[in-house]
């Protein structure tokens, strides 16, 4: 089982990796106003379809020529999650994330990947495996304030919003990164099932029926 897991991971990486565009992105880092500081552990299009099985992932954001290095950064994660240490404090209107590891190339993926996906919601190039939050917090991006501190061994990130779905988004999406934190590919694959089984269109269909998705 361990072995087929590792495989199936594997073939995703490979599979992201072989169809990402060619499109140049930059990474902006600024983290005090509405579109910055967005460091989702792991995880927030076009999707690439679904039905693929637990291997290959149906992607649910455009790809572009950074898609393959951010789900390289995630896959490292996953695989080492036990080399992680995340606490999580529930604000009024938000959350604080304090994510680290001891493990010096651990601790540095951490920060590659929140300054990642901090640059793609300042630029609203959403990069999504299988979250339902990360549509609500890309989608809102403006209502939202974030302030990211990179620390030797990780990050700290507080963000938070006025508007009490995307506080609620927010909080939903640090419990999902948490439950990657503590399960790693149990919870990895956990949520490639249900992604698969929400069809090509994604959580965005899946919370309205009927539209079509919301591509960025």
């Amino acid at each position: 089982m361990k072995h087929r897991n590792q495989m199936a991971l594997a073939a995703a990486l490979v599979f992201v990796a072989a169809t990402a565009s060619a499109q140049s992105t930059g990474h902006s880092m600024n983290h005090n106003h509405g579109a910055a500081g967005h460091g989702p552990m792991m995880g927030q299009g076009m999707g690439m379809g679904a039905g693929m099985g637990r291997g290959p992932v149906g992607m649910l954001t455009k790809q572009d020529a950074n898609s393959s290095t951010d789900m390289g950064i995630v896959m490292n994660l996953v695989h080492e999650n036990t080399k992680i240490r995340r606490t999580v404090t529930r604000l009024p209107d938000g959350i604080k994330t304090v994510t680290e590891s001891d493990d010096p190339k651990i601790a540095q993926d951490i920060k590659a990947h929140v300054a990642s996906m901090s640059g793609r919601l300042a630029e609203g190039k959403e990069f999504n495996i299988f979250s339902t939050t990360l549509p609500v917090i890309f989608d809102n991006a403006k209502n939202i304030k974030s302030v990211v501190e990179f620390t030797a061994k990780g990050a700290v990130v507080t963000r938070t919003s006025a508007d009490a779905k995307v506080a609620a988004a927010l909080q939903a999406h640090a419990t999902e990164v948490t439950e990657l934190v503590n399960e790693g590919r149990v919870a990895f694959h956990r949520g490639l099932d249900s992604r698969m089984s929400m069809g090509s269109g994604g959580p965005r269909s899946a919370m309205t029926p009927g539209t079509a998705t919301h591509n960025h």
